[in-house]
């Protein structure tokens, strides 16, 4: 993230000195309810308001998404905080180290950062039930050498994180390797060192497996070569005191929220490989115009004629988001034929996600308003794309992407350039210097590129209706005009043998 302000560090530090008054206050009336009894950590969280976590802002953690934070350790906080009924706060740390230091810091409650468990931290922190269980995996690059063991990683350029589980692990490994060999960095996330496989500048990192999942598909040089370690297990890592009460509460939540499937449904939503919304081949496609739009085209004018809007372009962004199905819902909760959020929903009036008319009316609505922030001297085309990728990732992390984009020597006013630099924004080099954060910036550039490509197939599909009626208007007329000639030389006929009809009955 971005350097904190000063505003920034007097916030945090507001926050200190009132969880601290709010504390003081507990432990008045404590005092003056049960004598000298002090008040359970879970007490003080209720009385404070707040649930305080440390984390790291990433793929696998959180990161502010177009409709607020996001990823799976925010969820999965923010559940236990609102079974708590309290305010969830992120205090973010950028080296593991810290959090697993400050995690023994009275003002912050655990940490929660895809922390693995492992025996050297044990010895430091409590951990909890886990929550997910992943391998942790070594990459190589396609078309090199695959390693199917340790030893062939003997002599090759090695990176992973510091003080991470995989360097833990490769630290266990030198004593059987004494001449194996590695170097660790602490700026950087994952999905970095999936980056530096695919472009080839290490030879093998080691990742987690929910971590390959979100980011393999943006770079598919990188290769799984085999699983170093078998199944290890994530956690919120806690304090080590006698005070057991906060912790017993995870414990609770997270039992829980595994018997009832909300764990289950957290990982499908950030780690499923599934993703029907993308997979709009171009004959289903051109099905669906048949079937499909048919139902939405009158809507979908209508609603773009209020807001002067490109009605195909609407229709290309519907598609993207439900295929053009009314009922469509994803693992995020999105739900209607432009998928909006509940705060989107809420923002442009929307009571009925499900209902089409009101869906299509509050998509096209919030689309103008992004469309209306983007700079007016931005020229079209590159304006409407640059709407679309705020539509899909968010105002901030656009305006993010293009400082980037400008900062490395291109034109922040182009689309082509700014795509360029978009999946930036997934790297920690870049997102950490950022305003708004960690974003899963390849998205938008497909998201983009495949409403393009939709709204490309319907504009020649509008073009071939209105050849076919255009020709079908010409043959109609052709036909029109033959009958009528047809209908003029029977008429001349009749004329003519009636005429020598009468002909020649006047001779006879």
């Amino acid at each position: 993230m971005a350097d904190k302000p000063l505003n920034s560090r007097l916030h945090a530090i507001f926050h200190q000195v009132s969880r601290l008054v709010m504390a003081l206050v507990v432990l008045a009336c404590s005092a003056l309810l049960a004598g000298s009894r002090t008040p359970t950590e879970l007490e003080l969280v209720l009385a404070a308001g707040e649930l305080n976590i440390l984390s790291r802002n990433g793929s696998t953690t959180y990161y502010e998404g177009k409709s607020g934070l996001a990823g799976f350790e925010y969820t999965l906080g923010k559940a236990f905080a609102d079974r708590l009924g309290v305010k969830l706060v992120i205090n973010e740390e950028e080296k593991l180290a810290d959090i697993l230091n400050k995690v023994n810091d009275p003002q912050y409650n655990f940490g929660a950062s895809a922390l693995t468990i492992t025996a050297e931290r044990s010895e430091q922190v409590m951990f909890s039930e886990p929550y997910m269980d992943v391998s942790q995996q070594v990459l190589y690059r396609r078309g090199e050498s695959r390693p199917k063991t340790p030893v062939d990683l003997i002599g090759k350029k090695i990176l992973v994180i510091a003080n991470s589980s995989h360097a833990e692990h490769l630290r266990s490994l030198k004593k059987r390797f004494p001449t194996l060999s590695w170097e660790e960095a602490e700026e950087v996330e994952m999905i970095d060192l999936v980056a530096m496989i695919d472009n080839g500048t290490i030879d093998h990192t080691i990742v987690d497996s929910n971590a390959f999942t979100v980011s393999r598909n943006l770079f598919p040089k990188a290769q799984v070569a085999f699983d170093i370690a078998g199944s290890q297990k994530l956690a919120w890592a806690f304090q080590k005191q006698k005070d057991m009460s906060l912790y017993k509460a995870a414990q609770e939540f997270i039992l829980e929220s595994k018997e009832n499937g909300k764990i289950q449904e957290f990982t499908d939503q950030y780690y499923s490989l599934a993703d029907d919304m993308n997979k709009g081949g171009a004959l289903v496609f051109a099905h669906r115009i048949e079937s499909r739009l048919p139902k939405w085209q009158e809507i979908l004018k209508e609603n773009a004629e209020e807001f002067d809007l490109d009605w195909q372009l609407i229709a290309a962004i519907s598609y993207q988001e439900s295929h053009w199905n009314a009922r469509a819902r994803s693992p995020t909760g999105v739900r209607g034929l432009m998928m909006l959020t509940l705060t989107t929903a809420k923002e442009m009036g929307v009571t009925n996600r499900l209902d089409p008319e009101q869906s299509i009316h509050g998509g096209a609505k919030y689309f103008r308003k992004i469309y209306d922030r983007i700079p007016k001297d931005i020229l079209e085309p590159d304006r409407a794309w640059l709407a679309l990728a705020a539509y899909n990732v968010g105002y901030g992390h656009l305006e993010d992407a293009r400082k980037i984009t400008q900062g490395h020597g291109g034109d922040p006013d182009k689309w082509d350039d700014v795509k360029t630099h978009l999946p930036k924004l997934a790297k920690r080099a870049y997102y950490r210097k950022t305003k708004h954060g960690y974003a899963r910036g390849w998205e938008p550039v497909s998201y983009v590129q495949n409403i393009r490509s939709y709204y490309n197939v319907l504009a020649w599909h509008e073009q071939m209706n209105m050849r076919q009626l255009a020709a079908a208007d010409k043959a109609a007329t052709d036909s029109a005009n033959y009958n009528g000639g047809d209908e003029q030389l029977k008429t001349t006929q009749t004329s003519t043998m009636e005429n020598h009809t009468d002909g020649q009955t006047t001779s006879l």
